[in-house]
């Protein structure tokens, strides 16, 4: 910053002084009274007299100044200098800014501003993962797909430059969705709120392929050498090389990383199955517990193409989703289960997350669900999406600087939160000529009160509202007769949307069961995603669910 204006006489700066702003992305949300932490590098061969602040996004509002004097030799080599911002105001569209009224040049590198108060003190903002949280996610994904590959290699996510003080991290462009990146959302970010959210991390890594180029199995070796660093650096002791650097960002103790993902869909490409092999090889050596996804189907796992589970991606229409909910049920239930680690409607009636998007992913669950003994995990994508950049619709989470609202299919996944570590029990559909009905059951503790429920869900992909006898059998617990909860998920039209306007316009409503029995009639409404929580007894005997009768009210 080059200071032109003198703090006085003729060529005086304005009463306000002259500088510099920076609005953030799409303007800072500055709160009343939260305190913010402010990190600047500066360099100066002159005494410094420097005014940091946090205005509005014209600078009539000052909400919190902070003064930096120093001599010409506290600046002369480059300097950190750290202090807290307490707001006096809100506004969600702030800007910091420097400025002085001093003549001269003043250096500035990696200039910060992060909330104190973040998710886990982990600098995740608090709404966002909360609302990650609230799923409670088994495990988490990351860096990505495309991202980690990038366009090109030099754009490519490399874990080892995003570890370390976040000042040192080098960035790079992610030139797959065309943004710059300073990685302070690195490796070790990742790793840590996998943690904190008290998920499984697994780790998609780059295989020496971009969506552009690919790198020939006899040059592969760095690469492969780097991915077993990165275990190292996730694992390792912190005596070792690797180990050591995590320790030193204050986490000693190794995260529990025991899944890898050898690339991004790339069984297509010419040197994939023999890079495959390499990196295989080389991570069982060192860490044979870890799970290892291959990018091939299951028909291409073989003893010399070996894999513990293999990748699977449906991007598809909503009528072609709900038709998906059979996807696995011709599977060989014998070798490696799937990962369905990317799935989403996409088309005309997705929009930006429509009602109707969502029952087909929840029928697609469902049947997920029910052939939980050939597919091991699943993870909706895109997660999160800024408001003011959307490269890709839909998403789960929308947000900018100060809103967030959850897409349909975001409410949907709370139906399935129960279900990892639950119990399946048979169930069955008797209804003719009308075929777009999709359920399962399961029973699952609750462990805020102790509770054991079986939970039904029925997804109605239909225009009909549905008249049903549930006929539950082969209990060794009473259903209790109070403390069962129906839940809905539907709207008044199927492209129904929320929006930061109307952010619960299509939400679950939860309403008590009082005709509650083991013999029960309900009402399935159209395009409907329903659970119904049933109570029982103390009793932690086996269930089975049998014998559904379903009568159209057409």
């Amino acid at each position: 910053m080059e200071v032109l204006c003198e703090a006085s006489g003729t060529n005086a700066c304005p009463s306000g002084g002259v500088g510099i702003y920076n609005p953030g992305y799409w303007g800072m949300n500055i709160e009343r009274t939260k305190v913010y932490r402010a990190t600047m590098y500066i360099r100066s061969s002159e005494s410094v007299e420097l005014t940091v602040s946090l205005t509005s996004s014209d600078g009539l509002q000052n909400l919190a100044s902070h003064t930096i004097t120093g001599d010409k030799e506290d600046f002369v080599e480059w300097t950190k200098v750290e202090f807290d911002l307490a707001s006096s105001g809100r506004n969600t569209n702030a800007r910091l800014q420097l400025t002085t009224t001093k003549s001269g040049i003043i250096w500035f590198d990696q200039v910060s501003l992060m909330p104190s108060d973040t998710y886990m003190g982990h600098g995740f903002r608090k709404d966002l993962a909360s609302m990650l949280a609230n799923l409670k996610p088994r495990f988490l994904k990351f860096p990505g797909g495309n991202y980690v590959m990038g366009n090109y290699l030099v754009n490519a996510f490399r874990w080892s430059e995003t570890v370390g003080p976040w000042e040192e991290r080098p960035g790079h462009f992610n030139d797959a969705w065309a943004y710059w990146t300073d990685d302070g959302l690195g490796f070790f970010e990742f790793l840590q709120l996998a943690e904190d959210l008290g998920a499984c991390p697994l780790w998609v890594i780059n295989d020496g392929a971009s969506l552009n180029e690919e790198v020939p199995s006899a040059t592969i070796a760095a690469f492969v050498k780097d991915v077993v660093n990165g275990i190292e650096f996730a694992r390792g002791d912190p005596q070792t090389a690797w180990g050591s650097v995590r320790a030193a960002m204050g986490h000693p103790e190794p995260f529990p990383l025991f899944y890898v993902s050898i690339g991004n869909q790339e069984c297509f490409k010419h040197y994939y199955k023999d890079n495959y092999v390499k990196f295989y090889s080389a991570i069982k050596a060192s860490y044979p517990d870890i799970k290892i996804i291959s990018s091939c189907d299951a028909s291409a796992i073989s003893p010399v193409n070996p894999a513990d589970l293999y990748d699977v991606h449906v991007y598809t229409s909503s009528g072609d989703m709900f038709s998906k909910s059979r996807m696995f049920e011709t599977s060989t239930r014998n070798g490696p289960k799937a990962v369905v680690s990317e799935y989403a409607v996409t088309g005309n009636d997705a929009g930006r997350g429509t009602l109707i998007a969502a029952l087909a992913e929840a029928a697609f669950l469902i049947g997920l669900e029910r052939n939980s003994d050939v597919v091991e995990m699943a993870s909706c994508a895109p997660l999160f999406v800024n408001d003011n950049d959307r490269r890709w619709n839909p998403d789960a989470i929308v947000f900018n600087s100060w809103q967030h609202y959850g897409c349909p299919n975001y409410w949907m996944l709370h139906f399935f939160k129960d279900s990892s570590g639950a119990a399946l029990h048979p169930s069955t559909i008797q209804l003719s000529n009308y075929d777009q009905l999709v359920t399962s059951a399961i029973t699952w503790n609750n462990s805020q009160d102790g509770n054991t429920y079986l939970k039904i869900k029925v997804v109605n992909f239909g225009s009909k509202a549905v008249n049903l006898n549930i006929s539950v059998t082969g209990l060794q617990t009473d259903i209790q007769t109070f403390g069962s909860i129906k839940t809905v998920l539907t709207s008044g039209w199927l492209r129904d949307e929320n929006s930061f306007q109307q952010p619960d316009k299509v939400v679950p409503a939860a309403s008590p069961i009082t005709n509650v029995g083991e013999q029960m009639g309900v009402v399935l409404d159209s395009y409907s995603l329903t659970s119904f929580d049933l109570l029982l007894g103390s009793s932690q005997g086996l269930h089975s669910v049998s014998g559904w009768r379903l009568h159209s009210s057409m």
